[in-house]
């Protein structure tokens, strides 16, 4: 072969941008997916188009990155509340579109392509595999939560699991002559070792790591190197790495939410160059040439066939059982079709062990190219019609009020955290603005460089979850006077501000300064205090006082702790009065949520102490206060006080005053039926003695 054209790193990498660059603006005036064209510019450029560029080792490498960045992302972006209630219908779909194309593999390898069983049985192993080179274009769309998306991906799973299995028989087979039921019984043995080590090591190492280390670059590289080592241990087993890549993504989904500053990272990264490379690499791999033979062409047309075939009809049995839209079946066929890096190194394997002919081979070249050609074109073609009947369905339950945030950061070091906290409640179904004000009411050097240093830092970690942040920087006759001028002026709807620090012995627990903001506005106020990064959170446990159902502020409280539990993966708990857990049940459902929410009932405020789960270090204890002379207010809101200055002064915690006095949202009684009722009734043996309490939450 002759030599490339361009063998120099500076202009490879430049020919590669500039491809990356130009082949989404010039494809979006054609209506063609992005992936399409990375994938014929590989072709184009490749040793067997224009032979501008070589296949060299950058190009492997690199690609078998951009390839364990796909599965990754596919993993990371992955609803595991959504993907658990599409479980049993993704096994079935992966069963499906395991079967029926090692089936069809190979009886039409045998009957028309009259080859011998073992070899068939690797051609169907072959149809079963696919990779999800089309994912992007579902995230692009933002359907990766639908259950089409969840059930392709869960299918994929089954499917590339099953057919390494059925490779590894074959070619034991193959060598020995005959099947070994030991080396497959030894196979699935590591591989249900590894995944039980994985699932115990990586949440427990993630958790330390995240807390111990807070900056972005450090987690980002943390994190490809847990996805790295995945895939290397899966290697090591006999595995293909891509299941390990996948595996990671699944088990750090919990800890890199999906509008963090973390997740635009490795979104940014993986898109902007590792996935496009991928997707050029194997572009380069395909020789058009080879199908101009007529026999080979034959060949191709009905391994093809047999690929396309085999991949629709698990796509249109799901559909068909579960009751989904034709442009369900479109996206699961999309996902499930293409053909990459397991097909080529089957069939490498294959020539090289003497099982397949250069026909075979260069027959699977033109379906890879054809399935990655179609497989975005598919999932393109039923991903606008999926989207519109998600957002038809949000469409009812969206909250049309415009929500203003006002984030109070007095210091550059809190100020990550609090505006962490408002991105992570923010509404995505509606408008959502932010504001970030410093109040300062000396004029020196010092404190404008305080003020500025602040709202750079407040706007940074705003950009890094791509959102826009106001900056106010406010000259007034105190901090509160300043923070009500500003709410006032921008319509905003909550505060986030830090709990102070203690000066004296004398400061109340909130200090005078919150104290006074209580009384001056009827806004709801956010009070925060966390030790920890808030996506090392293991639990949210929420206290309710009595009658909170009644405040103006009640639906939107419940919706921003929904938001919250959301992003963070875990579960939440109230613990709240029976009367109130249908209407909190009724806010989450009516708002699709789909959170994992739990409840205890409770009635007094020493019952509610006692039967509050104990806190761990880990947890985010809410407590829902409520103002003086409001409807939930009662004498026990500053005993709640006093027992959180004294006993939880270690504890992550968030105080909520509702909103008073304004708008009031109507409240719902629908009953969510994905809520878990821990403890609907409950008889404890409650003590009213304080050390009762000491002892609940410390030992």
């Amino acid at each position: 072969m002759a030599a490339a054209l361009v063998t120099q790193p500076i202009p490879i990498f430049f020919i590669v941008l500039a491809i990356i660059l130009l082949a989404p603006l010039l494809l979006n005036k054609l209506k063609i997916p992005h992936i399409v064209g990375m994938i014929v510019a590989g072709v184009a450029i490749g040793p067997y188009g224009l032979n501008v560029l070589q296949a060299d080792s950058s190009f492997a490498i690199f690609g078998q990155v951009g390839l364990l960045y796909l599965m990754f992302l596919a993993g990371l972006e992955i609803d595991m509340y959504h993907l658990r209630l599409n479980l049993r219908r993704g096994l079935l779909f992966g069963l499906l579109t395991l079967l029926v194309p090692l089936a069809a593999g190979v009886l039409t390898s045998v009957w028309m392509l009259h080859l011998g069983w073992l070899t068939s049985l690797l051609l169907g192993a072959m149809y079963a595999s696919h990779t999800l080179i089309s994912y992007p274009v579902a995230a692009r769309y933002g359907i990766t939560k639908s259950p089409a998306v969840l059930v392709a991906v869960v299918g994929t799973i089954i499917a590339v699991t099953g057919a390494l299995l059925v490779i590894a028989v074959t070619v034991t087979a193959a060598r020995e002559n005959t099947f070994n039921v030991a080396a497959m019984l030894a196979l699935l043995a590591k591989l249900a070792v590894w995944v039980a080590a994985v699932l115990y090591v990586y949440p427990r190492l993630t958790r330390w790591f995240f807390k111990s280390y807070s900056d972005r670059v450090t987690q980002y590289v943390y994190v490809l190197a847990m996805v790295f080592l995945a895939a290397w241990t899966a290697q090591l087993i006999g595995l293909e790495g891509i299941l390990g890549a996948f595996l990671a993504g699944l088990v750090l989904n919990r800890y890199v939410p999906p509008v963090s500053p973390l997740m635009s990272s490795i979104e940014f990264v993986g898109n902007a160059l590792f996935i496009p490379y991928f997707l050029i690499s194997v572009g380069m791999m395909i020789n058009l040439r080879v199908v101009a033979d007529r026999h080979t062409l034959s060949v191709a047309l009905i391994m093809l066939a047999v690929a396309l075939a085999s991949k629709w009809i698990p796509a249109y049995v799901t559909q068909r059982v579960y009751g989904y839209g034709a442009s369900s079946r479109k996206v699961m066929f999309g996902l499930t079709t293409a053909h990459t890096a397991v097909a080529l190194a089957v069939v490498s394997l294959g020539y090289t062990m003497g099982l397949l002919d250069s026909v075979v081979l260069n027959a699977t070249i033109l379906v890879i190219l054809v399935t990655c050609g179609a497989a975005p074109l598919i999932t393109a073609a039923g991903a606008p019609k999926l989207k519109i009947s998600m957002l038809s369905e949000d469409d009812i339950m969206r909250n049309t009020r415009v929500n203003n945030s006002l984030i109070a950061v007095s210091n550059p070091l809190t100020a990550p955290q609090l505006v962490e906290l408002g991105v992570l409640m923010r509404n995505d179904r509606g408008r959502h603005n932010f504001y970030a004000i410093h109040v300062r009411n000396d004029r020196d050097v010092r404190a404008k460089a305080i003020a500025r240093q602040s709202l750079d830092i407040a706007r940074r970690t705003a950009a890094a979850a791509n959102l826009r942040i106001d900056e106010i920087d406010r000259f007034d006759l105190n901090t509160v006077t300043g923070i009500i001028n500003a709410a006032d002026e921008r319509d905003i709807t909550e505060i986030i501000i830090g709990l102070h620090r203690r000066a004296t012995v004398i400061d109340s627990f909130l200090g005078s300064k919150i104290e006074t903001l209580l009384r001056s506005t009827s806004r709801m106020l956010i009070i925060s205090r966390c030790y920890i990064p808030l996506n090392t959170v293991t639990r949210i446990v929420v206290a309710v006082p009595r009658s909170a159902q009644y405040e103006t502020g009640f639906s939107r409280w419940v919706r921003a702790l929904a938001r919250l539990t959301r992003q963070l993966g875990c579960r939440v708990i109230f613990c709240c009065h029976a009367d109130i857990q249908p209407l909190i049940r009724g806010v989450i459902y009516h708002g699709n949520y789909d959170i994992r929410c739990e409840f205890r009932t409770v009635g007094s405020f020493d019952e509610q102490i006692l039967l509050t789960p104990r806190i761990l270090d880990d947890d985010l204890f809410v407590v829902v206060s409520a103002r003086a002379n409001s409807v939930s207010y009662t004498d026990e809101v500053p005993e709640m006080l006093n027992l959180l200055q004294r006993d939880f002064t270690r504890n992550n915690l968030l105080l909520i005053f509702p909103e008073q006095f304004g708008e009031a949202a109507p409240l719902t009684s629908f009953v969510d039926p994905m809520a878990t009722d821990v403890a609907r009734t409950a008889s404890p043996r409650w003590r009213k003695l304080r050390d009762a309490v000491c002892r609940l939450f410390h030992h």
